[in-house]
């Protein structure tokens, strides 16, 4: 066999090698090393093992039980009932605020108009501004909400009347500061922070609106938390 012949077979073999096999260690390569990661929103609040065990890709897994909030029943800006966290297929952003502040709960409603306005396409993201002054009209709520009249998201809701010690729920359930300013019937003390929940009704993030910034990462999160609940949830192809 000639020296020329000999180079060529093993050529051959090289390029069979690389036929057979590379598409092998890509394939493994690719599995092991991000095709399956994701960017998953951190869950805020207590958490405890329930005492099960979930089996998850032929694993038995710990089964974790999170904090959550419930559903409360509102009256919106417009007399209307509404019922906060009621669908379990909904993102929310919300937050607290009174009408008779003109400092922070003027930026709060703000920011919050700047969300309502990029995702308002979407009926998968409802955003909730709640009033924790039961004492404030639907007139006051409207002349807050004023500024943002024209085009507004039909997923925001305005609300007060809760079914509920809304300051409790607040500190409680919405982890957020929420308190009556002794002496004073008319100021109260809330949180800076905006919250983002998810179909489940756990907390996945905590703004705070002092922090430019902040107003941003909301509309990141936002869109990363549509794509977990979209992997989650896949649509379903029915079979003929």
């Amino acid at each position: 066999m000639s020296k020329h012949t000999r180079s060529k077979n093993i050529s051959k073999l090289i390029i069979l090698a690389l036929v057979l096999f590379v598409p092998g260690f890509l394939y493994i390569l690719v599995n092991k090393m991000g095709s399956n990661e994701y960017i998953k929103l951190p869950v805020f609040g207590e958490k405890h093992l329930s005492g099960k065990m979930n089996r998850v890709m032929g694993r038995e897994i710990p089964d974790t039980v999170f904090h959550q909030l419930t559903e409360v029943d509102f009256i919106n800006y417009d007399n209307k009932p509404v019922r906060f966290l009621e669908s379990d297929t909904i993102i929310t952003v919300a937050h607290l605020f009174y009408g008779k502040d003109q400092g922070l709960s003027k930026q709060l409603l703000h920011d919050v108009n700047t969300i309502a306005t990029r995702f308002k396409y979407n009926s998968k993201i409802q955003l909730f501004s709640i009033d924790v002054d039961s004492t404030d009209s639907q007139q006051v709520m409207e002349e807050a909400i004023a500024p943002y009249s024209k085009d507004r998201n039909p997923n925001w809701f305005v609300v007060n009347q809760p079914n509920t010690d809304i300051f409790k729920y607040a500190r409680e359930r919405m982890l957020l500061e929420a308190m009556r300013v002794d002496g004073d019937p008319n100021k109260f003390v809330i949180s800076n922070q905006i919250i983002l929940i998810d179909s489940k009704k756990r907390i996945r993030g905590i703004y705070d609106i002092s922090l430019r910034s902040e107003i941003d990462r909301l509309e990141d999160e936002v869109k990363v938390q549509v794509v977990e609940e979209i992997r989650n949830s896949p649509l379903k192809v029915e079979r003929k």
